[in-house]
C-alpha cells in the first residue's frame, strides 16, 4: 500500500496553535466522525490537551452502528471522557452540545459560584479532523454560515470568538489538525468515509478493504445491495463478477466508484469501522 505523505509543517503550526489557545478556552471539543471513533482522532491529541476538560463529540451519529458507537462511550466513558452523540444538521444540536458543555463544567462552575462568581459563558474550541463535519457543526452553533463547509484542509487567517448563545463562545481556531498515522488499517477507514482526498490511496485497496469488512461484519448488506454476489469468493473476485454483472464489463474502477460511493452515501446501511474489541490488551 503506498505510504501517505503528511504535511509536517501543516501539523506543527496546527499543533502551536492549539496550544496557545489553550489558555483562552474552558474545555476543547473533540469532533470525531461516529463511523470512526478512534481513527478520525489525531492520537497527539491527548499530549497537547493535556489535563483540559475535553467534549468528545461523535459526529454523523445518524450513519453509525449505534451498537458499536454505544460500546465506545461506555469506553470513552470509562476513562473520564465526556461524550456526546449527534448529527450536526439537526436542529437540536445547539441544545444537545450546550448542556453536554454545562455538565462537563459544572463542578468548575459550582465551586466559582462559592467565590462568588458568575460564569454564564463557556468558551471552548473545536478540533477535528477533515469531514468529521467541523464547519457544519460551527455553523450550526453560531446560527448563520460562518465556516466554509468542505473536506480539503485549510488555515484561517486570525482568530474570532463565535457566539452560539449566552451559554456558549467557540474559538475559530486556524488549521485543521490531519491525522498522523502509522497503522495502514487506519488510511484505509479514512479514504472509505471520504475523510482523506481519493488521490491518496488506491482505490482497489480501498475497495477491497470495504468489501472484506462488510463481509465481516454487514454481510446481509451485501447481498440485499449487490443480488447475486458470492460472499465466499475472495474480494477481487466478487469485484470482478460484479463487475460483469452490472454491465460495466472491464471497467474495475467504475466498480470500485460506485461501491466506495454508496458506503459513504449509506446506501450499505449504518456502520461503523472501528471497534471497541479489536483494541489492543482490551477486556
Amino acid at each position: 500500500m503506498a505510504t501517505i505523505q503528511w504535511f509536517p509543517g501543516h501539523m506543527s503550526k496546527a499543533r502551536r496553535q492549539v496550544q496557545e489557545n489553550l489558555k483562552h478556552v474552558d474545555f476543547v471539543t473533540i469532533l470525531v466522525d461516529a463511523r470512526l471513533p478512534l481513527s478520525s482522532q489525531n492520537p497527539m491529541l491527548t499530549k497537547i490537551v493535556g489535563d483540559k476538560p475535553r467534549l468528545l463529540i461523535l459526529n454523523k451519529a445518524d450513519l453509525a452502528d449505534m451498537a458499536l458507537i454505544k460500546e465506545w462511550q461506555s469506553y470513552y466513558e470509562k476513562q473520564g471522557i465526556k461524550t456526546l452523540l449527534i448529527n450536526s444538521k439537526e436542529q437540536s444540536t445547539v441544545k444537545k452540545v450546550t448542556k453536554a458543555a454545562q455538565d462537563l463544567m459544572a463542578d468548575k462552575i459550582a465551586k466559582l459560584r462559592e467565590r462568588g462568581i458568575q460564569k454564564e459563558t463557556l468558551r471552548t474550541m473545536i478540533i477535528g479532523i477533515p469531514n468529521a463535519g467541523k464547519s457544519t457543526l460551527m455553523n450550526r452553533l453560531a446560527g448563520k454560515k460562518i465556516a466554509v463547509v468542505g473536506n480539503k484542509p485549510g488555515v484561517t487567517k486570525g482568530q474570532q470568538w463565535l457566539k452560539s448563545n449566552k451559554d456558549l463562545e467557540i474559538l475559530d481556531t486556524p488549521g485543521i489538525l490531519w491525522p498522523k498515522f502509522e497503522d495502514q488499517l487506519v488510511g484505509l477507514k479514512l479514504a472509505l468515509t471520504g475523510a482523506i482526498k481519493d488521490q491518496l490511496l488506491p482505490m482497489d485497496e480501498v475497495t477491497i478493504f470495504g468489501l472484506n469488512y462488510f463481509k465481516e461484519n454487514y454481510p446481509e448488506r451485501l447481498q440485499e445491495r449487490f443480488k447475486g454476489i458470492d460472499l465466499d469468493d475472495e474480494a477481487p473476485e466478487i469485484i470482478m463478477s460484479m463487475t460483469q454483472k452490472l454491465g460495466f464489463r472491464d471497467d474495475y474502477d467504475r466498480f470500485y466508484q460506485l461501491f466506495v460511493k454508496e458506503v459513504r452515501d449509506g446506501k450499505l446501511g449504518l456502520y461503523t469501522l472501528d471497534k471497541v474489541s479489536d483494541l489492543d490488551g482490551n477486556d
